[in-house]
């Protein structure tokens, strides 16, 4: 229970990551506020969290508006009293060249993965501030963040741009012991991206990751929860990678500079 009596948000918390992040948050007994734009599968989650005896709710939300953000929190500290916990999930992705990629699909991912990562930092920890306590802010990125992913330089960005803005936020809002930390997921299976990961798809992948294996969404929540816990109260303004060794990697598949 490293989490007993902290009350969390997660956005993005529906499906995919964000939803074994609730799940994980749940089993070590934090409150929970699942946020997401889909109220479908995010009431379907809490009433899985309040089965297995958890305490939960959902709000739907566009997490790139400031109002349901606002409205997010302030219902959050409706229900529960506090916040504890901020995990900024939520994220899109459009496959596009940058010379065939159009202004307005730029802006939608931006505000999607970047702005609102913003939005959900300022009024969670706005509300940390005003409770006093400390707290825990947790952005996830990605491994492309520092890798390129071809067509995909809206959400490259985007994700930079939550690293960059993390350690900034972390320098701020250390005098509050409210820390702000980065986890970059690598090749994660989730309900969307397991139909991506055919056979010659794998094949490529385990050529460059050193584990060769691809990770479950419960492999990147034991990351969250530990960020999220009091034993990581003296880590800020970093970033967690769970890829398998893909980023560290520098080896080139298949040959060698030396032989023995």
């Amino acid at each position: 229970m490293k989490l007993g009596n902290k009350v969390a948000i997660v956005t993005g918390g529906a499906s995919g990551i964000g939803k074994g992040i609730c799940l994980a948050f749940a089993k070590e007994g934090a409150k929970v506020c699942v946020v997401d734009v889909d109220a479908d599968r995010g009431a379907k989650v809490v009433d899985h969290l309040k089965t297995a005896g958890a305490a939960a709710c959902f709000v739907r939300a566009d997490v790139g508006e400031e109002p349901d953000v606002v409205r997010y929190v302030a219902d959050t500290v409706a229900t529960f009293g506090r916040v504890d916990i901020m995990v900024n999930n939520a994220a899109v992705i459009q496959q596009a060249k940058v010379v065939d990629l159009d202004v307005a699909e730029w802006d939608r991912i931006l505000k999607n993965n970047l702005r609102s990562v913003f939005l959900g930092s300022k009024y969670a920890a706005r509300q940390m501030i005003k409770q006093g306590g400390g707290g825990r802010i947790i952005n996830i990125s990605s491994i492309h963040a520092e890798l390129s992913e071809p067509q995909a330089a809206a959400y490259t960005a985007s994700k930079g741009g939550i690293n960059a803005f993390t350690r900034t936020l972390a320098t701020e809002l250390a005098p509050h012991k409210i820390t702000a930390n980065v986890l970059q997921p690598g090749a994660t299976f989730t309900e969307l991206t397991v139909p991506m990961y055919t056979p010659a798809v794998k094949k490529a992948l385990f050529e460059r990751v050193p584990l060769k294996a691809i990770a479950n969404v419960e492999d990147i929540a034991c990351g969250v929860v530990f960020m999220a816990s009091d034993e990581a109260w003296y880590m800020t303004g970093s970033t967690m990678t769970i890829d398998g060794g893909y980023v560290m990697d520098g080896s080139l598949p298949g040959a060698a500079y030396w032989t023995e």
